[in-house]
């Protein structure tokens, strides 16, 4: 039991990171490959506070605000840069975060990590088991859904979901394409920022490694495949490629094969959709 609730959580979890990251791919039609830089960011920022007896919702504010301002301060330049350009750009901050992250020791303890993260307390009890932390990531989850369906509806998500269409016609109309472009991105940063102090609180470690390209790229599939542009895309795909990768351990694959079979399937799957349904499962924007 304890182990379909630990699929559970980690669904909720790409739940919350695959929904951030289609504001900026989905509707803003931005290809990043930045997003575990944010989601590391917002996770190291936490355990950080928390390991200071700073309460967890604290802390997690916190986080959101950090991740957020490195958003914003990547975003402006970034976001100047269209196609291809932009693309590098974030891979470039991605590599360098990963850079910070490893290299910065006495903050971040480099390689050897951050240990003894204290669980979330809710009314002074610490949520130490598992259906525990499943309820606290299906709250989060949930909001997190609910929220971005009202910013999907709201007038933001349809000045963005224009500019993915016809950016030039948005901005015949007098609309502000750049700023609305930048709070997306600080949107979809602080959200994974979220994830990252949930992730944080519920492993009680990290280290780097966790927030690498390949995490980014993991992400970025999840959109992709579930399809981007929508709810529904991204929810599906955050259940698929999780789940996907748990039915090696019923098929008789050894562990030391299964890691790197999980990264070829992963790769044969995006191909497979990039050339036969580029909108994804259910995804109503093709990403061209």
């Amino acid at each position: 039991m304890n182990y379909l609730l630990h699929i559970l959580i980690m669904i909720c979890l790409y739940i919350i990171l695959a929904l951030s990251l289609n504001f900026i791919v989905g509707y803003g039609g931005l290809l990043s490959i930045a997003h575990a830089a944010f989601y590391g960011i917002g996770a190291y920022i936490y355990a950080l506070l928390v390991l200071q007896n700073v309460p967890w919702l604290i802390s997690l504010i916190f986080a959101v605000l950090g991740a957020s301002l490195c958003a914003y301060l990547i975003a402006y330049p970034t976001l100047k840069l269209k196609g291809d350009y932009f693309i590098l750009a974030t891979i470039g901050f991605q590599i360098i975060s990963f850079g910070i992250l490893y290299n910065l020791i006495p903050i971040t303890r480099g390689p050897y990590g951050i240990a003894g993260i204290p669980r979330v307390s809710l009314f002074g009890i610490q949520l130490t088991s598992i259906p525990a932390n499943f309820l606290l990531f299906g709250i989060f989850a949930i909001g997190i859904i609910f929220f971005s369906w009202a910013v999907y509806n709201s007038p933001f998500g349809r000045i963005l979901k224009s500019i993915r269409e016809n950016e030039i016609a948005t901005q015949a109309f007098g609309k502000n394409t750049g700023g609305v472009k930048i709070w997306a991105f600080v949107l979809a940063s602080g959200i994974a920022a979220i994830a990252g102090g949930l992730y944080a609180s519920y492993v009680t470690y990290i280290d780097p490694t966790s927030f690498t390209l390949d995490e980014s790229i993991f992400i970025l599939a999840i959109v992709l495949v579930g399809g981007s542009g929508n709810l529904k895309g991204p929810i599906i795909g955050a259940i698929f490629l999780v789940v996907l990768p748990e039915i090696l351990r019923f098929i008789g694959i050894s562990s030391s094969y299964a890691p790197n079979l999980r990264q070829i399937i992963y790769a044969l799957i995006l191909i497979i959709f990039v050339f036969r349904r580029p909108q994804g499962i259910l995804g109503e924007y093709k990403l061209e």
